[in-house]
């Protein structure tokens, strides 16, 4: 996939736990990679705000526990730049399941998503509580 902007850091890695911010049943997920990374032999992939990944649901209903599902990332904890040199960063690490199409699978996301997620992925910034 293209980059967002100016400096996004690719603060999320092989491995690294988030939150599922909508209803769709998954509560914790863990990545395991990013669609579109392209990096040297051996290395982790690395993934940012509104990279499309796939995860491993580890917390959630039972029905959803150690399924392999796409996900979006909607907020990151790592600070990065936006192309009108600002800097944004949030609380936490989250993700929205998403279908093949890009279509979210709950029905609400709780919390903010950032400005790139509306741009790429219009559905999941319309059932948002906010864009920042």
């Amino acid at each position: 996939m293209k980059a967002i902007g100016a400096s996004v850091v690719r603060g999320l890695t092989h491995g690294t736990m988030c939150t599922c911010a909508d209803n769709s049943g998954a509560k914790e997920v863990k990545i395991i990679t990013i669609y579109g990374w392209k990096g040297r032999r051996r290395a982790n992939p690395k993934g940012c705000i509104a990279d499309l990944c796939n995860v491993v649901v580890k917390k959630g209903k039972p029905e959803l526990r150690k399924k392999v599902e796409n996900a979006v990332v909607v907020r990151v904890r790592k600070e990065y730049k936006r192309p009108d040199g600002t800097r944004i960063k949030f609380e936490d690490n989250a993700v929205v399941l998403v279908d093949e199409k890009g279509l979210p699978k709950g029905s609400e996301v709780k919390g903010v998503v950032a400005k790139e997620v509306g741009e790429r992925y219009p559905k999941i910034a319309g059932i948002s509580a906010g864009v920042v």
